[in-house]
């Protein structure tokens, strides 16, 4: 069989569309990952990015530190948290932020520095408060490079997440786990189609919030 037919074969049968093993509830499982691990990723990852970005200070040792998070291993750091805590959420979630944080963290930082300095000085000028200069003036103009630091992350994120299932935990990555210990390709094919289909997804996702949110100068300037 090809890879079509095992995705069709796949989606086909009713059986994987019901239970605590259906298509719904592991998509749910790895939603509910992803989204908390983008979220603890954010609030790391955010306000760091943008008092540094802000302030022009400590960009080395953001690379530092990106270097460091995107070096580390994320299913060798799945493994020696889950030895050291036992199995949970917590060995999940430690590696996925991990992973997560960097280009969130750097791209937030260049994004603020990549700011025209003529609006922001003239701000000062008028006697703004720094953390008004910050949300008001740096942050719209700065906002799509953050976006893009945010939809880099999701996406390693929701591709990454299938680590879940090697701890005994649910998600997407169940289909594949499970599939490779039963020699079922059919179930690999379709949770892998899944977890592709979920990424593309989430890159709709962060165009549609794109437009919503960015003002149409600050686009087309970019």
């Amino acid at each position: 069989m090809n890879v079509l037919n095992f995705v069709n074969a796949f989606f086909g049968d009713g059986a994987h569309w019901h239970g605590y093993d259906g298509i719904p509830t592991r998509l749910l499982e790895h939603l509910q990952y992803s989204l908390e691990a983008l979220a603890l990723a954010a609030l790391i990852g955010l306000p760091v990015g943008l008092v540094t970005g802000h302030y022009g200070k400590g960009g080395n040792t953001l690379t530092l530190i990106a270097t460091a998070g995107r070096a580390l291993p994320t299913f060798g750091l799945l493994v020696l948290i889950t030895i050291s805590t036992g199995f949970g959420m917590t060995p999940v979630m430690i590696p996925l932020v991990v992973l997560a944080v960097p280009p969130i963290l750097v791209t937030t930082y260049e994004a603020v520095r990549s700011v025209d300095p003529s609006p922001v000085d003239a701000a000062r000028g008028i006697g703004m408060a720094e953390p008004r200069i910050l949300l008001q003036v740096e942050l719209p103009v700065a906002l799509p490079l953050i976006l893009g630091g945010l939809r880099s992350a999701a996406i390693q994120i929701v591709s990454t997440a299938t680590i879940a299932a090697y701890v005994g935990l649910g998600g997407l990555g169940r289909f594949i786990v499970d599939g490779l210990y039963q020699h079922d390709y059919e179930k690999v094919v379709g949770g892998a189609t899944l977890v592709a289909g979920m990424a593309l997804a989430t890159l709709g996702i962060f165009w549609a919030v794109g437009r919503a949110t960015v003002s149409p100068g600050v686009r087309r300037a970019h």
